[in-house]
């Protein structure tokens, strides 16, 4: 997810109809959509906005299926700076030069092939020690397993990426963070890494940090 807030919505049917009642509601910026969820619900297509207004505090999108405005206050100029210039996934991911990257299960061979432009190198595909980030393809619940075993594989300040299908209960957003705090982690961001997977990062929590670097195993001492 890249950003939400609480806000007050209006809606239109067209680019040339009166707007409709205003709700209360939640507004998300997701890689590829904005999205309300309120007394009414909207979807505008990022790639089908046709204008994007910030004026005092309000944010109005105009797209072929209509206009809506989200009441965002000081947020809205980012809003709109965001959408007119959206970041990639891998930007998302924190994926840059110099990083020492590891990629574990079943990633596709494009994803593998754009990781690799952006390093500069081919990332790594075994597991390793004091990596930057770290990429786990989630298939099945019984995988999660494997996040406790991966703590030791990224640096303090490094990060775990667990990457696993939306729409599925039994391996989800709150399945992953149950295994990430049973292996000492917690998650500070969720990013949809395509149309079907989600992406949950996982980091060691900063005031255990300094034990992680020691190399003594948690909850000892």
């Amino acid at each position: 997810m890249g950003r939400q807030a609480s806000c007050r919505a209006r809606l239109a049917g067209g680019p040339g109809e009166r707007w409709g009642p205003s709700a209360e509601g939640k507004a998300l910026l997701e890689t590829d959509e904005v999205i309300f969820r309120g007394a009414f619900r909207a979807r505008v297509p990022l790639d089908q906005i046709r204008a994007v207004v910030a004026r005092a505090g309000a944010l109005t999108l105009t797209w072929p299926e209509g206009k809506l405005e989200l009441e965002l206050g000081a947020a809205a100029e980012k809003w709109a700076d965001a959408i007119r210039h959206p970041r990639s996934v891998l930007d998302k991911l924190g994926i840059a030069p110099g990083l020492r990257v590891a990629l574990l299960g079943g990633f596709e061979a494009a994803f593998v092939a754009d990781v690799s432009r952006a390093l500069g190198i081919k990332p790594g595909r075994r597991v390793a020690t004091r990596l930057d980030l770290v990429f786990l393809a989630l298939a099945r619940p019984a995988d999660e397993a494997r996040l406790k075993r991966l703590v030791r594989a990224f640096a303090p300040d490094g990060a775990l990426w667990a990457v696993y299908p939306r729409g599925r209960p039994d391996l989800s957003e709150d399945t992953i963070r149950r295994a990430a705090r049973a292996a000492g982690l917690v998650d500070v961001k969720v990013v949809r890494f395509s149309g079907s997977h989600g992406a949950l990062k996982l980091v060691v929590p900063r005031a255990a940090r300094a034990r992680f670097a020691r190399g003594r195993p948690r909850g000892e001492g």
